[in-house]
C-alpha cells in the first residue's frame, strides 16, 4: 500500500485529467449551475415586476429538459412509430431523428441576453435608422387582457427590420419568441437568436415527422404562456401589399389548445416603412418568381458601414418614419366558441384586422397618389386628403423622402416618376392602396 508505482509523464496527465473533469461534472458544474440558476430566477423576478405579461416557467427551463419532454410526448411518439413504418428504419433511428429535430427546434432562453442586449440593441437600431412611431394603440383593450393569458402577436411581413422594430415596442409588455426561418440558422447567428427565445422553424418542410415535433412544441409552449411572434403571410411581401394568409402555426396552436388550459388572445400587429431596406431585393424576387433573395451578408456589411460613416461625419438622415398599430385582439375561446375551430377563418380574420391598421406614411401616401400619373404638389395634397384625410405636410415630407431616393423629379411644377422607378415607387404605393377611400390607378 506505501509501495511506489513508476508511471510515464503522459500517462500521469491523462490521470489527472480524467481526474479533473470527474471532480468538475460531479462537484463544480453543477454548483456552478446552482448558482447561474439562482441568479437567473432572482433577475426574472426583477423583470416580471415590471411586465404586464409576466415570463412564465416554461420559458425559464432548461434546453435539454424541455428536448427530453418533446420527444418523449405521446403524440411525438405515435409519429416517430409511424415514421419508422412508412421508410422501413428501426424505431431507434426514428427516435434519434425525432431528438434531432428537436435539438432544432427549442430554443435556449437566457433573459439575460434577451432584455440586457436585444432590447437596447433593438431600441438603439431602430431609432438610429427611423423616426418610429406608434400609430394606433387601444391600450385599453390591450391592457384587459388577462395577464395569464398567452399572447400571440400576428403580424404583416415588409422587412427584416420587424423583428427588431416589435421586439422594442413590445418590451414593457412582454418576452417574445419569434418564429424564424432557415436563413437564421447560421453560427453565431443561430446560438444568439436562440438565447433570446426564438425557434427554428423549416417552411417547407412536407416531412410528417418534423412537422409533428414542430406542431407539439408550438402547442406546448402555447400552453406554458410563451408569448409569441409570428407572420401569417409565411415570408417578407415581395410585392409591398398584404398577402394572403397561411394557417400553419394558426393551425398548431387552434388545434393543440387545451379549453380546460390558459387562456390565447392573438394581437394584430401592422407595420409600414417610409423605406424598406430591402426593397429592391424584394422587388427582385417578385420579378424572378422564385423567393430566392440575391442580397449578400458583404452587401449588408457594406452598407451598415456606409450609413456608419455618414453617421460619424454628420451626413446621415434616417430612412423617414417607421410605424407600428396594434389592431383589435382575437380572444380564441371565444372565437372558437362563435365561429368553431377553423384556422383558416381565424387566419383571415387577423389579416383583415391587420389590413385595417396599416399606418399611412408620407412616402406610401405621395407613392400612391403618383400612380394616377404626374401632378402637382396641391394636386397630390388634394388626392391624399380626400384618400386617406393626411395633411399637406405628409404630402410634403413623402415627396422629400423620394427626392432624396432619386425616385421621383419635378419638372415645370409637377412630380412624375423617374424612368426605371416605376417598380419601387409602387412597391410603397400597395402597402397602403387598400385603405384609399377614392379611386386611383392601383385599382
Amino acid at each position: 500500500m506505501t509501495g511506489t508505482i513508476d508511471l510515464p509523464i503522459w500517462l500521469f496527465l491523462l490521470i489527472l485529467a480524467f481526474a479533473g473533469v470527474t471532480f468538475a461534472s460531479h462537484f463544480l458544474f453543477p454548483s456552478v449551475r446552482w448558482f447561474l440558476r439562482r441568479r437567473m430566477e432572482r433577475v426574472v423576478a426583477r423583470i416580471n415586476e415590471r411586465l404586464e405579461h409576466p415570463i412564465h416557467p416554461f420559458k425559464l427551463a432548461r434546453r435539454t429538459d424541455m428536448i427530453q419532454r418533446l420527444v418523449y410526448d405521446s403524440q411525438v411518439n405515435e409519429a416517430i412509430l409511424a415514421y419508422a413504418r412508412e421508410n422501413g428504419v428501426r424505431e431507434d433511428v426514428a427516435f434519434e431523428k425525432a431528438r434531432d429535430y428537436a435539438r432544432e427546434i427549442v430554443p435556449s432562453f437566457s433573459a439575460t441576453a434577451y432584455f440586457g442586449f436585444a432590447i437596447r440593441a433593438a431600441r438603439w437600431l431602430s431609432r438610429l435608422l427611423y423616426d418610429v412611431r406608434l400609430e394606433h394603440h387601444d391600450h385599453g383593450a390591450l391592457s384587459r387582457i388577462d395577464a395569464q393569458a398567452t399572447l400571440v402577436y400576428v403580424m404583416n411581413h415588409r422587412s427584416n427590420m420587424d423583428y427588431v422594430l416589435v421586439t422594442y415596442l413590445a418590451a414593457p409588455s412582454s418576452a417574445l419568441a419569434y418564429a424564424v426561418g432557415e436563413w437564421a440558422r447560421v453560427w453565431p447567428l443561430s446560438g444568439l437568436i436562440r438565447s433570446m427565445g426564438a425557434y427554428f422553424i423549416r417552411r417547407t418542410s412536407r416531412d410528417g415527422l418534423y412537422r409533428r415535433v414542430l406542431a407539439r412544441y408550438v402547442a406546448m409552449a402555447t400552453a406554458g404562456g410563451v408569448n409569441q411572434a409570428m407572420f401569417p403571410e409565411g415570408g417578407l411581401s415581395l410585392t409591398g401589399g398584404l398577402a394572403p394568409p397561411r394557417v400553419g402555426l394558426l393551425k398548431y396552436i387552434v388545434d393543440g389548445w387545451d379549453p380546460e388550459g390558459r387562456n390565447v388572445v392573438f394581437v394584430p400587429v401592422a407595420l409600414n416603412y417610409d423605406r424598406v431596406l430591402e426593397d429592391r431585393v424584394l422587388i427582385g424576387a417578385a420579378k424572378s418568381g422564385e423567393r430566392r433573395f440575391r442580397g449578400r451578408i458583404g452587401e449588408a456589411v457594406a452598407f451598415l458601414l456606409r450609413h456608419l460613416w455618414m453617421r460619424l461625419t454628420g451626413r446621415f438622415r434616417r430612412f423617414g418614419k417607421a410605424a407600428v398599430s396594434f389592431g383589435a385582439p382575437v380572444d380564441l375561446r371565444s372565437f372558437l366558441e362563435t365561429r368553431g375551430a377553423r384556422p383558416e377563418e381565424l387566419a383571415e380574420l387577423l389579416m383583415t384586422r391587420i389590413g385595417a391598421v396599416v399606418p399611412i406614411l408620407p412616402v406610401p401616401v405621395v407613392a400612391f397618389c403618383l400612380q394616377s400619373g404626374p401632378m402637382t404638389e396641391a394636386a397630390m395634397a388634394a388626392l391624399a386628403h380626400r384618400s386617406f384625410h393626411q395633411s399637406p405636410d405628409t404630402v410634403r415630407r413623402g415627396i422629400e423622402g423620394l427626392m432624396m431616393r432619386r425616385l421621383i423629379a419635378e419638372e415645370d411644377g409637377q412630380y412624375r416618376i423617374l424612368p426605371g422607378q416605376e417598380d419601387v415607387v409602387a412597391f410603397y404605393a400597395r402597402s397602403i392602396a387598400h385603405l384609399a377611400r377614392a379611386p386611383s390607378a392601383l385599382a
